[in-house]
């Protein structure tokens, strides 16, 4: 961020900068952040915690020298953003991604360069459990580069630069085989066989007093190798007398990606005394391509022969291999004659055991069912690895075999684009790049679903890829577009084989999901949309979590593929009885309304109660606190805003302008400026169909003002008189004095100062007689803004008095910010300038407490210009570049710009010469 150290604070506060870095330009939701910082062991007031070290954590990185480093909020988290290439991490990443596609020269300067960026103390000064598994990552990853390095140069003959890091790995990796056995053979090249022999027998002795094991070949090879001071034969352990098997399918021919899954295949054999390992994910998602890919590249490491099955658990024909019949087939290619195959299955595996013990073979085992399907099939040997595919999770092969699971998720953008590049070529890619966006887009990252539109263009090469991209566009026709030629390149048979393996309950609960508004979804909410008790619907959950259709991206939240999700929406329409999803849907929209208006009231206590009917659903446990309903909403708002369109799409009016309601508050504070105004433009259009005077005149006042609040000027005058008419006819006084305050703030930002003191004096002049103090202090700040606009600011600053005792007796934290960025625009006004500073630092302060983004960065402006007038340059240009970052993090760019000016005149040469003549 900077070119000198800088503080970044506690051991806490450095591992939540460390959990957004390795996420850097991501969104890390506020679970994740916590767990990654806590673990299972949150202290109580965690949200509050974590949001004073976000505060912390934004002001170091938001400095100056920050390069263009931000930290802001985002629906569901905080996102640090910065370019990759500052991040070691992710530089790191690159270049190595980078060394695999050049020459060696090339390719060695940019591995030199990747490893030269590591420290020897990864994440240091921080503990906890995901700290110490990062550890493990990308100890895994610095490793894979330095043999990829290391294999670069051998190759050159460059033995001696390479014994330093050498030595170094294999101290800090005692028992990894392969990298005593490499430091051997480079020893023994620079004539030191002497030194060779003697790490030989340290490492054999330190593997049979701590783990009580020989060495395995490969170390007796490199051992015999030395002894001889000649290369040994390529295979060292006992020479099988039965024929050596090669059953592996041909390898797949435009392999891309898949980096760290490779890396964590390439220590597999190395490190585990028994080496089973599953790769899960859903279906066409790449598993049996990676695990051949990396079979075929690896063959050397296994010269006992390879064996490969396919059960087809989920074939879309319907034909499933058992084992019995696939250790027939194992039997025969390793040598036994068909009459002396028992028939027993018992039988068959225990002589199949017999004969694989203590070689070295690779076992595939592709889309398998379940635990039972596998275990026949697995070797007793921890000399065999074996690979398995599988859309389940096969979690009891976890615990009864100690297998290893890796579970692939679908491609990131770069490397989907890189796939769909290697197969239509680089030139119609860069001929149509919106069309291929839209494309990748489409399948959004799905192996299978790009090979088949590769398949596609390639066979009509004449066609615009515009033409395909139109033909996904549509999602009820996207599953029919993705398919060519038979049932293994059918998304939808696909789905469809996995589908039928789910039990009914499972199978009702994919397609309520499919059906469910937003792109993920809590338990919570899933257990309001399934009528059903936590455990119960989380147990359905996980059911379909095993089976791939369903992911937990962080504890106790889910998301579907886009691709899984339309076919969930079929499986509903066809197979869900009538009645039954809307019934659902109601539930849940019940479930998200009450949600909703808990949280928004704890924003806002002391806001108008609108004359709405609410269903009278239960929340099950609403947010708590402040901080509990700013995190419920940003984790929530995007599935809200979605649940509103469901409301439109059903013709649920009443619903539709309740969710504008309950989310008004919400939106104004984090700036949401465009949703807020669509909410309340659906929330208009249901107000108008049902014709009830309160919901028209609610309508009406919000719309109004929320155009007004986003820089628009037509037509809100109109709606925000037609609202004081409205509320006049049913007489809502309360109602008629928001809506004069209102009017007050639109034309005060217009110029009108008086007419704008007329409309704030009339809402002062009716909370007075309903007796309500939160609503008369606003008013009396209403009434003391527009005063000072008019240059009277002593009467102004005695009605802020007024209103800050007011808003403090009731604790009112909203009002008191309000009333305290008034009085330090006052004071600036009336020369009191530290007064001034005082007053816009504590709104500051209450606004951060109150979540309100909103007003908060006005503050820091009018702060800037306070600095500015006392001549303390460099506050005002950290306040403002501040400041700037919040309007374009925001996306409110016209303030930044006007804030960017402010910036360019301070900055500028003549009032740098003039400053520096003040300075003296």
């Amino acid at each position: 961020m900077s070119r000198h150290p800088v503080d970044i604070g506690p051991a806490r506060q450095r591992c939540v900068l460390a959990a957004l870095l390795v996420d850097v330009g991501q969104i890390v939701s506020t679970d994740q952040l916590i767990y990654r910082v806590w673990a299972e062991a949150p202290p109580r007031r965690v949200r509050n915690t974590l949001h004073s070290y976000l505060a912390r954590l934004r002001a170091v990185v938001q400095c100056p020298e920050g390069d263009g480093v931000t930290l802001f909020r985002q629906a569901g988290g905080y996102v640090l953003d910065a370019p990759r290439e500052q991040v070691d991490l992710h530089r790191f990443r690159m270049l190595v991604d980078q060394g695999r596609d050049v020459g060696d020269e090339k390719r060695a300067v940019r591995l030199r360069e990747a490893l030269g960026l590591w420290q020897a103390d990864v994440l240091g000064g921080v503990s906890g459990e995901w700290v110490e598994g990062m550890r493990r990552q990308l100890d895994e990853e610095h490793l894979t580069a330095s043999l990829l390095y290391q294999d670069i140069q051998l190759s050159h003959g460059r033995h001696e630069e390479l014994l330093p890091g050498l030595r170094d790995l294999v101290a800090s990796h005692p028992f990894d085989e392969r990298l005593a056995a490499r430091l051997m053979s480079v020893l023994s090249r620079c004539g030191r066989q002497a030194e060779a022999l003697r790490l030989y027998e340290r490492v054999r002795r330190e593997l049979a007093e701590q783990l009580g094991v020989d060495p395995g070949p490969e170390l007796r090879a490199r051992h015999l190798e030395v002894l001889s001071s000649a290369p040994a034969p390529a295979r060292l352990a006992a020479v099988p007398a039965l024929p050596v098997p090669r059953q592996l399918p041909l390898a797949p021919m435009e392999f891309e990606g898949r980096a760290r899954e490779l890396a964590v295949l390439d220590r597999m054999d190395e490190q585990d005394t028994n080496p089973v390992l599953t790769l899960v994910g859903t279906g066409g998602v790449g598993k049996t391509y990676l695990a051949l890919h990396w079979a075929h590249q690896h063959l050397d490491r296994f010269p006992d022969g390879q064996l490969y099955a396919n059960l087809r658990a989920f074939n879309p024909a319907g034909e499933c291999q058992e084992p019995g019949t696939v250790l027939r087939g194992f039997l025969e290619g390793l040598g036994v004659e068909p009459a002396a195959i028992p028939a027993d299955h018992d039988a068959r595996s225990a002589l199949y055991r017999s004969l694989v013990a203590g070689r070295r073979l690779l076992v595939v085992v592709d889309d398998v069912r379940d635990a039972a399907h596998i275990i026949p099939l697995l070797p007793g040997s921890p000399t065999c690895v074996v690979l398995i595919t599988s859309r389940n999770q096969l979690a009891e092969l976890t615990v009864t075999h100690g297998a290893r699971t890796l579970t692939l998720d679908v491609l990131p953008p770069t490397e989907a684009r890189r796939m769909l590049t290697r197969h239509i070529g680089k030139s119609r890619v860069a001929a149509e790049p919106e069309a291929v966006t839209a494309l990748l887009e489409h399948c959004a990252g799905l192996p299978l679903a790009l090979g088949i539109l590769a398949s596609r263009v390639m066979t009509h090469p004449e066609f615009p890829l515009a033409f395909l991209a139109e033909e996904l566009r549509e999602e009820s026709s996207r599953l029919d577009a993705l398919y060519v030629g038979g049932p293994n390149t059918d998304i939808r048979a696909v789905l469809t084989s996995s589908y039928r393996a789910l039990d009914p309950a499972a199978a009702s609960t994919l397609g309520l999901l499919g059906l469910a508004p937003g792109p993920t979804i809590g338990l919570r909410t899933a257990a309001a949309l399934l009528d059903l008790p936590l455990p119960s619907a989380r147990k359905l959950l996980r059911t379909l979590e095993d089976a791939h259709l369903l992911h937990q991206y962080v504890p106790g939240r889910y998301r579907m593929h886009d691709l899984v999700r339309l076919y969930a929406i079929e499986t509903a329409e066809r197979d869900m009885p009538d009645g039954e999803g809307e019934v659902a849907m109601r539930r849940l929209v019940g479930f998200f309304l009450r949600g909703a208006i808990a949280a928004d009231r704890l924003l806002y206590p002391n806001r108008l109660r609108a004359r709405l009917e609410f269903p009278r659903y239960d929340a099950n446990q609403p947010p708590q606190d402040v901080a509990e309903a700013l995190t419920w909403f940003d984790t929530e708002y995007s599935c809200l805003l979605a649940a509103q369109r469901l409301t439109v799409a059903r013709g649920w009016d009443p619903e539709t302008l309740q969710l504008a309601w309950a989310l008004d508050t919400f939106c104004w504070r984090q700036v949401h400026q465009r949703d807020r105004i669509d909410l309340w433009a659906a929330g208009f259009e249901a107000a108008e169909r049902l014709g009830e005077p309160t919901g028209r005149a609610v309508a009406h006042w919000r719309l109004g003002y929320a155009r007004a609040l986003a820089g628009q000027r037509d037509q809100v005058l109109h709606f925000l008189y037609s609202a004081l008419t409205l509320f006049e006819e049913v007489g809502d006084r309360g109602s008629e004095a928001h809506v004069h305050q209102s009017l007050g703030w639109v034309l005060s930002q217009r110029g009108e100062q008086q007419q704008a003191l007329d409309h704030a004096q009339r809402a002062s002049a009716v909370y007075q007689v309903l007796d309500n103090p939160v609503w008369e202090a606003n008013a009396l700040n209403a009434v003391a803004w527009c005063l000072a606009q008019l240059d009277r600011h002593e009467e102004a600053y005695v009605h802020c008095e007024q209103a800050l005792s007011l808003f403090r007796t009731c604790n009112d934290l909203d009002g008191e910010a309000a009333t305290l960025d008034s009085m330090g625009y006052i004071a600036h006004h009336m020369s009191r300038h530290g007064e001034a500073i005082g007053h816009y630092l504590s709104a500051v302060d209450l606004r951060d407490a109150t979540g309100n983004a909103s007003q908060k960065v006005d503050s820091l402006v009018r702060l800037g210009d306070v600095y500015a007038a006392r001549r303390r340059r460099a506050e005002a240009r950290r306040t403002w570049e501040w400041a700037a970052g919040l309007y374009r993090s925001q996306h409110r760019l016209k303030d930044a710009e006007r804030v960017q000016a402010k910036l360019d005149a301070l900055l500028s040469p003549r009032n740098e010469r003039s400053g520096g003549r003040r300075r003296g």
